[in-house]
């Protein structure tokens, strides 16, 4: 089966990085007809090592895009994929796996990205080409179309190209490539525009890729980006008829806005500390100047309490809006995140004003959140709130979501936006959110038309994705399609009504079906089939909307049979179906899932991302399946450590127990702090390892008091790029703009860059990294309907953890154990609980003898481990307050006090 590489043209003028891995070709092309983008990434490799080695083919695919083809060839066999209902791909996979004939592959959320990812093993000397191929609809945001790429090599490549061809019957207005690689690329792309088409190229040589003359790393790392619009003739719009589909692309301009009633609602607890907090003021700011006259606004603050700068609606007068900004000026961000009590609040307002008739009837009303992260407050089950504010919004205004940051779930603003007749927009905390902000706001700031009503002759068109839409905003553009009988239909005529400014409005558009026959046919780079995949994209993104508000389980099921079904016949990958990847004598198989809820990991058994991946206990500390030794109540005895290896750890509401190796004792303390705030554990300049944890409250309180949990832990290896987040639902391994995430209900091993993550299903997190420092973190379930108890974790770290020196943190400051002084121990008020005095540090209290709980072999009822007990916060033990040890990020690190 093998060829040379010079099928390739391959002359061995390669670059290698140390792992002798050439890549001779990376090439991405992508022809965009009538907004319709079919775009192909292909790599070819060659493994010039002496063994065999994986080879990784990692890209980046736009959140929404429709995967429809993969290709690989290993030496000239040939693997071609197939779609598959989901079960039974997953059936077929199982099986072939169960022989040892089978690798997965891993798609995963990466910010406004998906992965698609599969490694593979390759002998020496041997070549292979990957070739993926995905279609999306490219939307107009701000007046403009933008088509985004991400072209990634990872290394230098002895011939890159971008090749992006435009076709618009309508005509292009411009074409506009940004320099979104950097100005290391400056004049090396070309762009040549036609009436109707245009030609973009980018194809930077060996030289021109390297980030330094003698760098031997690539500088191309980012996203291409394609702008342009098309020229618009009528107000009703325009008719697209080919092969027995239309599409009917509506974007009127030259109208008045509609005054609106706004309603901001932002997210101030204590993870929008800092440069988050400062520039979403900046921007809120520049919002309200550029609010209208006509229109009506208040705003919202929240954390773990709701505010409101005003209880109901004001008009936007200059007055109003200066004490607005004002209101805004002084917010100091802390505490937790009550989404659901915030939305409803907002819900409450918009409703109560027109319950009075204090709204225009020709207005539109929404609201803005703007948040960073999960419910820590209130409610919390995602589900819920989403059903809350479902039922208090009742169809009549939209909301618009702006998630902040890495932390934030993106995937549920997503949900509620769109439930809602809304969207959502994500940004990344950096320099340009304030920009970002801004831009966000300027696509939903401009409503132009609202009740929008397209109508079509039933005799000639059927299947039609949408007939009524809410409103219509400045810039953007609503797209509808369906099918039409092109035998009895001559001519095709849409009539679309809508409510603009003082006036009902009433637009038509008159299309002649053959008119886009010679166009198309003479243009070898247009898709013959854009009207067909237009309209199968528009129809299964419609369905998954329904089904998604579905009110029935009944309903649920037949829309998904209907999804299922487009899937198969349009041959695409979406919640429901798989692709399954299969050389030619089907002994081999790989498989390409997406899941049904995008936090979760992919299916089970695809996990592990080389054929030779960890079994469940290989690369697992052996302390992380430690066996209880019994413990007995011993005055002045040392107390014995829990295991055959002695931990630190934190947990329960949260518990510290240190374990002070030389003096064998075990000190434990108890931090009271608020909801939302984040702890730091571990913080080592000199390794780059921090370790942070971040509380949420109970449901309520308890005798006035509020008991607290570690919901979120967050690990960052500095000097890796690594990032882990767990909290009680889901795993999520972050480098740079790459990202994989499991959920508690997978078991199965995430390996990259020397870290190894194995998650063991609703029980456990080990974090291992080489031979020098190892983590485990526990999961806590509770009853779901329990009055007052929430999910949390626990963290379990060895103090054979290899830190350096300067290691500091609630944890991490004693790795230098500290001289320890026990004397003048005295009966307790209870006789189990004896006190005595500490010395410490310099420092003298009393502290009680105690038990604690170790979970790790018992997550119900927990090991007893015998300590001293430090009251008030663990003050006189601890270096400084506990409040030093409070940080603004989840992967901060801190200040020694």
């Amino acid at each position: 089966f093998q060829r040379s590489t010079s099928d390739w043209g391959y002359d061995g003028d390669l670059v290698e990085d140390d792992d002798k891995v050439g890549l001779y070709s990376y090439k991405v092309q992508s022809t965009i007809t009538s907004r319709l983008a079919n775009t192909m990434i292909q790599a070819k490799m060659v493994n010039n090592a002496r063994r065999p080695q994986p080879i990784v083919f990692d890209v980046q695919v736009p959140k929404g895009a429709f995967i429809d083809n993969f290709t690989m060839d290993i030496n000239g066999i040939t693997f071609t994929s197939h779609i598959r209902e989901k079960s039974e791909a997953r059936k077929m996979y199982a099986q072939a796996k169960a022989k040892g004939k089978a690798a997965g592959i891993v798609r995963s959320n990466s910010l406004d990205m998906e992965n698609f990812q599969t490694e593979v093993n390759v002998p020496p000397g041997m070549r292979i080409q990957f070739q993926l191929h995905y279609h999306e609809m490219i939307r107009r945001k701000l007046s403009s179309y933008e088509h985004i790429i991400s072209v990634k090599p990872g290394r230098l490549a002895k011939h890159l190209e971008v090749d992006v061809r435009i076709i618009e019957p309508q005509g292009l207005r411009y074409v506009h490539v940004p320099n979104s690689l950097g100005d290391h690329f400056n004049g090396i792309t070309t762009i040549s525009k036609g009436e109707k088409k245009a030609h973009v190229s980018f194809k930077p040589t060996m030289d021109q890729q390297r980030k330094c003359p003698k760098c031997s790393s690539t500088a191309v790392d980012g996203n291409f980006v394609v702008q342009y619009d098309v020229n618009r003739e009528t107000t009703g719009g325009e008719l697209e008829i080919f092969n027995g589909y239309f599409i009917h692309f509506f974007a009127p301009e030259n109208l008045d806005p509609l005054p609106k009633n706004i309603l901001f609602v932002i997210d101030v607890s204590g993870s929008m500390w800092g440069l988050k907090m400062k520039q979403t003021i900046e921007a809120m700011k520049a919002i309200l100047s550029e609010l209208r006259a006509a229109d009506q606004f208040s705003l919202i603050d929240f954390n773990h309490n709701v505010r409101c700068w005003r209880d109901n609606l004001v008009s936007a007068t200059p007055a109003q809006v200066e004490d607005a900004k004002k209101y805004i000026q002084t917010i100091h961000p802390n505490g937790g995140t009550n989404i659901n009590e915030a939305l409803l609040r907002a819900t409450f307002i918009l409703n109560e004003a027109k319950s009075l008739g204090m709204l225009d009837p020709n207005s539109v009303s929404m609201i803005v959140l703007v948040s960073d992260g999960d419910p820590t407050v209130g409610e919390l089950k995602l589900t819920t709130i989403q059903k809350n504010v479902k039922q208090s919004i009742k169809d009549e205004f939209s909301l618009f979501c702006l998630g902040i940051g890495f932390d934030v779930d993106y995937d549920f603003l997503q949900r509620i936006a769109t439930d809602n007749r809304g969207m959502a927009h994500r940004i990344f905390g950096n320099q340009e959110t304030s920009l970002q902000m801004k831009n966000f706001y300027n696509q939903v700031s401009t409503p132009l038309l609202r009740n929008i009503q397209f109508n079509y002759p039933r005799e000639s068109v059927s299947d039609v994705t949408q007939s009524s839409f809410h409103n219509y905003f400045g810039g953007s553009e609503i797209v509808v399609a369906g099918k039409v009988d092109t035998e009895n239909l001559q001519h095709l005529q849409s009539i679309v009504t809508a409510t603009a400014a003082n006036a009902e409005l009433t637009l038509e558009t008159l299309r002649d079906v053959e008119e886009l026959d010679p166009f198309m046919k003479k243009d070898k780079y247009a898709d013959p089939d854009f009207t067909r995949k237009l309209w199968a994209y528009l129809t299964v993104n419609q369905m998954m909307a329904e089904r998604n508000a579905a009110p029935t389980a009944a309903l649920k099921r037949n829309i998904t049979k209907s999804i299922l079904q487009m899937s198969l016949d349009h041959h695409i990958v979406t919640p429901f179906t798989a692709m399954l990847i299969e050389n030619a004598d089907k002994d081999e198989i790989m498989l390409a899932d997406q899941p049904k809820d995008p936090r979760k990991g992919c299916c089970p058994g695809s996990l592990g991302l080389t054929p030779n991946a960890p079994n469940n206990n290989r690369g697992i500390p052996a302390w992380a399946n430690a066996t209880a030794v019994p413990v007995s109540f011993m005055p002045e005895q040392r107390s014995p450590p829990v295991s055959s290896l002695s931990i630190n750890r934190v947990d329960n509401d949260p518990h510290f127990i240190i374990h002070l190796p030389k003096s064998q004792r075990n000190i434990c303390f108890n931090i009271n702090s608020e909801p939302g705030k984040i702890l730091n554990l571990v913080s080592d300049p000199g390794t780059g390892v921090v370790v942070n944890g971040q509380l949420v409250g109970a449901k309520k309180a308890e005798n006035k008091k509020l008991n607290t949990y570690f919901g979120k832990i967050g690990f960052y290896f500095q000097k890796k790029g690594l990032k882990v987040e767990i909290s009680t639902e889901k795993i999520t391994l972050k480098d740079g703009s790459y990202a994989i995430t499991l959920s508690w209900a997978d078991t199965g091993h995430i390996i990259r860059k020397q870290l190894l993550i194995s998650v063991k299903r609703e029980s456990n997190v080990t974090i291992t990294v080489g031979k020098e420092m190892s983590f485990m973190v526990l999961l806590h379930r509770v009853w779901k309907k329990h009055p007052v108890n929430v999910d949390f974790l626990g963290i379990y770290i060895p103090p054979e953890n290899q830190l350096s020196p300067a290691a500091h943190g609630l944890i991490g400051q004693f790795v230098s154990e500290p001289e320890v002084s026990i004397h003048h121990q005295t009966p307790g008020q209870a006789p189990e609980k004896p006190q005595a005095i500490m010395e410490v540090k310099g420092n003298k209290f009393t502290v009680t003898r105690g038990v604690q709980k170790d979970y790790r072999t018992d997550r119900v009822l927990g090991t007893d481990v015998l300590c001293w007990f430090v009251h008030n916060s663990g003050k006189g033990f601890i270096d400084g307050h506990y409040r030093d040890y409070l940080v603004p990020h989840l992967y901060s690190f801190m200040k020694k006090p």
